[in-house]
């Protein structure tokens, strides 16, 4: 047993887990599954009810601050000088409207959980992007790990030949896996429509030679690997994932990556833009075991001509997210996947006169849930009249965090320690989970 995978856990978590082998488990079952990154996973007794659902994620971020008071919480009693020309439009569930130009999941709110009181104090955009993504502020000894790498760790794979979290088409600016080993950072996805490039075994090398090839490198690292760096973590580390790259190159699951599986019919209803395709890569991964998508769509940071940008926008976000919904539900993932739509700020309701735009607002924001046991239809949290202050239930990036965790059963409160033996939690060290958001 390596005494330094012992650094990774909670000594609370040690005791409890050692606890429950002392009374009634058995050593050989308890004891294998302790130090290994599952140990994390769904326990009833640290959840409670209404989490733990979650066997996946898919997790689309709108980069560049996403405007609430047109989305997510319309205000068509505000003064036009806020509003401007978006109307608020009625959907399936009596008492919750949207924007305009979110018509497709009007036909869904009964699915979905609408937050409209997220705060921070991230005004700029990589500050805001990072606070969102991980539950912490940016420091610059520190990079901490994004909500992906938190439960690839935690949660650990469901399919062993297929990465655990892949990101796609958002590389900019990521945090990723943070301190994790690698092997908890994202695979990253350029081109949805292109899907995993520079994969496949080269067409002048043959199983046995390529078999040679592997060999041969085991033999030249041997004396590296057990004289000299032998049970070092970052050694350990790289050939892990060395040996998870091959192991996905003969992988049957492989052909989750390509969109051309897929009928004309089913992506042109996701779109054809590199969202939509996006989108619909995530339900192919995610229908195959990866346990976290993460589909990025850039572009809205409107400090002008914030209405035109509205219209071309926002559609994209809405026909994706709402055959995303449907299919899910069509083919029973629904409730095992949770979907979020977040953004790392909103924009600020009062429109700038001379250019007809929006400017940075982390004050008041709103984001989505839906899935992984949400109870859909219903709203959480307030802002004002005129979108500008949270009056009710005020939400934290720590606290989306923990959200996550919790619907996925994962034991946030339990700290990982990092390299320099400091405690870290998904969520922040002081994030609380949304609880009633759940059924």
């Amino acid at each position: 047993m390596n005494p330094n995978r012992l650094d990774e856990l909670s000594r609370r978590d040690f005791l409890s887990r050692t606890a429950k082998t002392c009374f009634g488990l058995t050593i050989g079952g308890s004891m294998a599954n302790l130090f290994n990154s599952r140990a994390f996973a769904a326990d009833p007794g640290v959840v409670g009810a209404g989490g733990g659902k979650a066997k996946h994620v898919i997790y689309l971020y709108m980069s560049g601050g996403m405007t609430h008071i047109d989305t997510f919480d319309p205000k068509p009693d505000a003064p036009e000088a806020y509003r401007g020309p978006t109307k608020a439009i009625s959907t399936k569930v009596d008492g919750i409207q949207l924007g305009h130009c979110l018509p497709l999941l009007a036909k869904h709110t009964d699915k979905i959980a609408l937050i409209r009181s997220m705060t921070t104090k991230q005004g700029a955009h990589a500050e805001g992007k990072y606070v969102m993504h991980t539950g912490y502020a940016p420091r610059g000894t520190i990079t901490h790990p994004s909500s992906g790498a938190w439960v690839s760790k935690l949660a650990g794979p469901i399919n062993d030949e297929l990465p655990s979290f892949v990101l796609v088409g958002g590389a900019n600016r990521h945090p990723g896996g943070g301190f994790f080993e690698p092997e908890f950072s994202p695979l990253p996805i350029g081109a949805p429509e292109q899907g995993l490039r520079n994969v496949r075994q080269r067409g002048d090398t043959n199983d046995e030679s390529f078999q040679r090839q592997i060999d041969l490198r085991k033999e030249l690292d041997h004396d590296f690997d057990t004289k000299f760096h032998g049970g070092q973590k970052a050694v350990r580390a790289y050939n892990d994932v060395f040996d998870s790259a091959v192991n996905m190159m003969h992988s049957k699951d492989l052909e989750a990556f390509d969109l051309s599986k897929e009928s004309q019919d089913v992506r042109a209803a996701y779109g054809t833009d590199r969202f939509g395709q996006g989108v619909l890569l995530a339900r192919r991964l995610v229908e195959r075991g990866v346990r976290f998508v993460e589909v990025e769509y850039g572009g809205f940071d409107w400090h002008a001509d914030a209405f035109e940008q509205m219209e071309q926008k926002i559609p994209v976000l809405d026909q994706a997210l709402s055959a995303l919904l449907g299919d899910l539900k069509a083919n029973g993932m629904l409730e095992s996947t949770l979907i979020v739509v977040a953004t790392e700020f909103g924009r600020t309701p009062k429109i700038v006169t001379n250019n007809a735009g929006r400017n940075h607002y982390p004050k008041a924001f709103s984001a989505l849930m839906a899935g992984g046991g949400i109870k859909g239809g219903q709203i959480y949290g307030a802002t004002d009249e005129t979108a500008s202050n949270v009056v009710e239930n005020a939400v934290t990036a720590k606290d989306f965090n923990a959200t996550m965790a919790f619907a996925l059963g994962l034991p946030h409160a339990l700290p990982v320690m990092s390299p320099t033996k400091r405690p870290f939690r998904m969520g922040g060290l002081d994030g609380k989970p949304i609880t009633s958001l759940f059924s």
